[in-house]
């Protein structure tokens, strides 16, 4: 069975729910932006009945679970733009959760914990972002906004590419359009971050970045990150480099100044 993570931009209403008097609201109909969907999984149910009501209250469509196994199956036979994980949870936890996910797209993930422990390990699995519990719901909202942003802006920016919709340094490709990271022609599978996080840094080869210009990059402005959020991503955007050719080094660390692309 194939997972159905990511849903449609658009899609054409239930004609029985509102048929259009003439062509101008038919166009109006079509164009009409398709509901958000968030996946929340939290084994503790106060939790997930607050923050879907937040959720909701803010126009998006909310699935919930209370366990892994339960989120697996829900994502199996419905799209969603974004899931929130716990990390404690019954018959599959947070991390089992998502090394399945990243095994078979990149969803984009945010985890809540409230061990340093267990963030660290989440963002070195693949999760895009966490938060803290407890947390303060306005934060969680800004965040989902946020990433949710970042990934239609990465689809946005592919549609006004050049037609071949490629950056290309060296043997590092970047189609944009596809979400697609080529490295001697061979595919590496990026999330958002990390796509983000390796276009900013190939854009400008052999200047360096710093961690705060990195995570403006990925995340967006305003937006508090830890720097060792930033250092977990590149040691895992690394390791998925590695995995296709050992002697991968393009992506130098300057201690106590940041990251950079190296020239060739």
């Amino acid at each position: 069975m194939t997972l159905c993570f990511n849903r449609p931009t658009r899609q054409v209403p239930d004609a029985r729910a509102r048929w259009p008097q003439s062509a101008d609201e038919a166009e109006e109909i079509l164009m009409e932006p398709t509901k958000q969907t968030i996946v929340l999984v939290d084994d503790d149910r106060n939790i997930l009945t607050s923050v879907q009501m937040t959720l909701e209250a803010e126009g998006f469509t909310v699935h919930t679970y209370t366990d892994g196994e339960s989120a697996l199956h829900g994502l199996m036979s419905r799209a969603a733009d974004l899931a929130v994980l716990d990390i404690k949870m019954p018959r599959m936890d947070g991390m089992e959760l998502l090394q399945r996910l990243r095994a078979r797209s990149q969803l984009p993930v945010i985890f809540l914990s409230s061990k340093e422990v267990d963030q660290l390990m989440g963002l070195r699995l693949g999760a895009d972002d966490y938060i803290t519990k407890p947390f303060s719901q306005r934060l969680l909202l800004e965040r989902i906004r946020a990433l949710l942003r970042r990934n239609e802006l990465t689809r946005n920016e592919a549609v006004g590419a050049n037609p071949a919709g490629n950056m290309v340094r060296g043997n590092l490709s970047l189609d944009e359009t596809r979400h697609q990271c080529l490295w001697h022609g061979r595919d590496i599978q990026l999330t958002v971050t990390e796509f983000l996080l390796v276009k900013a840094l190939a854009t400008r080869p052999g200047l360096v970045k710093s961690r705060d210009q990195l995570i403006d990059a990925a995340y967006g402005e305003n937006i508090y990150v830890d720097d060792r959020t930033i250092d977990s991503h590149i040691k895992r955007v690394r390791k998925k480099f590695r995995q296709v050719d050992e002697d991968f080094n393009q992506i130098e660390t300057l201690y106590g100044i940041g990251y950079r692309y190296k020239e060739e």
